[in-house]
């Protein structure tokens, strides 16, 4: 089976990371790829739903690797519901809420040996510094424990006129409350679904999304070449 799509260049990652990479956009009218065209990248991306077995096999003839499955939710936002009064990050919480963000989120898609073995971490520090700054997120909330410490962050984006999607979401013991403010900060801005993705051997995140009411929406599987 032949791989119909578009290559297109992940230039702020290529950049960021130091691997020219590019992506494919599956798209079933465009020319079939070749093995010339992935050749041309140090890295080449593919995000498929994980019920296009046909299009995975054609995948690894051409050498792509199965690095991680990806399980998104959707859960409703109510009219009314908790406010559990979360705090609004600001540039002075940067440092604090970079060196959680590294130690927290280092297994992921852009772990070893695709990537540098610090390269996760940065890449999400990267990602929470920006949402505080509004940069792609547009917003990071927080709740912090008795000695002021952070104790859980959330960071969020409007993605139209009726849903967000939360981006990074990390806190021991404060998950529901995370999930609360998650809705609220939606709620306040008239919205009515709040997305979230999460990867497919994270136990806990998943536990904790069912739980709070979220709905499995699609999974899908990445793999590189």
């Amino acid at each position: 089976m032949a791989i119909h799509g578009t290559l297109e260049e992940l230039a702020w990652e290529s950049a960021f990371f130091g691997v020219r990479s590019a992506i494919i956009r599956l798209q079933p009218a465009a020319p079939a790829l070749s093995v010339t065209d992935f050749s041309a990248w140090e890295r080449v991306q593919v995000k498929l739903a994980a019920s296009q077995t046909a299009q995975l096999d054609a995948l690894q003839t051409f050498g792509f690797q199965l690095v991680e499955g990806e399980i998104d939710f959707s859960l409703t936002v109510s009219p009314q519901g908790v406010d559990p009064a979360a705090e609004l990050a600001t540039a002075d919480d940067i440092p604090e809420l970079r060196r959680l963000a590294a130690g927290i989120f280092v297994q992921s898609r852009f772990r070893a040996p695709w990537y540098a073995p610090d390269a996760s971490g940065r890449f999400y520090a990267q990602w929470i510094e920006n949402a505080v700054r509004g940069v792609f997120d547009h917003q990071c909330l927080l709740f912090r424990g008795e000695n002021g410490e952070i104790a859980g962050f959330v960071s969020l984006r409007q993605l139209n006129g009726q849903e967000a999607r939360i981006g990074l979401l990390a806190g021991r013991g404060v998950g529901e409350k995370l999930m609360q403010a998650a809705c609220h900060w939606a709620r306040q801005r008239q919205l009515t679904l709040v997305r979230v993705a999460t990867q497919l051997g994270n136990t806990a995140a998943l536990k904790r999304y069912i739980q709070s009411g979220a709905n499995v929406e699609s999974t899908a599987l990445w793999l590189y070449r």
